[in-house]
């Protein structure tokens, strides 16, 4: 059976997910921040952490944006093969929810219509939509407000596949000594390793939305996200780059199958309000 839904209640959804995802972190989020402050040692790395956890308290409170930089909206759909939209097309729902949620809800408009003459589209609009086609007959909406002191931080390197791990292990590292403070640390990093150019980026875009209590089912990639977290944190970055041993609160890698030829691996950095928000209809 063919199960329809409206675009107008996707319109919704993704409105309701713009605004939600830009005033509250999700828990996981603001139980490492709280978590990190009470375990930092540097006296300005905690106070850093303490303002932070404020900042945080208040948006919620004030039911304002945590972050003055809404973001680039980012959106994951899974939609279900037995799902029929009525009424609109997918995209031009989403991007309609993007619009009214960003006028709505009075969070700061950043998208530029050409990437070189620039121009604001004064709506925040276009989003970057990725959709994957999936059993069943539901569609999961994940909004994830993209800030660029981060994502200008981001990286990503076609390694030779015969490196030995510790180099890419230096590169993932490296990137977040580069990085320094500039994407207001603490920092959650997303590592997608494996696919080709492209679809290693989306990975690594991807891994910045699983709850970062939850490490990588396989158990070698959880212990290089460990591995991970213990040599940024050694880099003494610091809160806000303040010095302080809390320069990550997480690392979370995605893989995927690859070339014989190849092994690209993709950074990319989530500053301390790495936000997104789900829904499914």
């Amino acid at each position: 059976m063919i199960r329809e839904i409206s675009a107008q209640q996707i319109t919704a959804a993704v409105k309701r997910l713009c605004i939600t995802a830009n005033k509250e972190l999700p828990p996981c989020v603001q139980q490492a921040l709280r978590q990190a402050q009470t375990q930092e040692r540097s006296s300005l790395g905690k106070s850093v952490l303490s303002d932070l956890c404020k900042n945080m308290d208040a948006a919620r409170q004030l039911d304002v944006p945590v972050c003055q930089d809404t973001g680039m909206a980012v959106v994951f759909l899974e939609l279900g093969q037995d799902l029929h939209i009525i009424g609109g097309d997918l995209e031009s729902a989403v991007n309609q929810g993007v619009r009214e949620g960003y006028l709505e809800g009075y969070l700061r408009l950043s998208i530029v219509r050409d990437p070189i003459r620039r121009g604001n589209t004064n709506d925040n609009t276009p989003a970057v939509i990725h959709t994957r086609i999936v059993p069943g007959d539901r569609l999961r909406i994940m909004v994830a407000p993209k800030g660029f002191g981060s994502e200008n931080m981001s990286s990503i390197r076609m390694f030779n596949p015969s490196v030995p791990v510790e180099e890419i292990l230096a590169y993932i590292t490296d990137c977040v000594r580069t990085a320094d403070s500039n994407p207001c640390p603490p920092v959650i990093v997303g590592v997608g390793i494996g696919g080709d150019f492209e679809f290693c980026a989306y990975l690594a875009k991807k891994a910045l939305c699983r709850d970062i209590s939850i490490r990588n089912p396989d158990p070698y990639y959880a212990g290089l996200e460990e591995t991970l977290l213990k040599q940024i944190n050694a880099l003494q970055i610091g809160p806000q780059g303040f010095g302080g041993d809390t320069t990550a609160l997480a690392v979370n890698i995605e893989q995927y199958p690859t070339h014989i030829a190849g092994l690209p691996v993709a950074v990319n950095m989530g500053c301390h309000v790495t936000r997104h928000a789900e829904e499914t209809l």
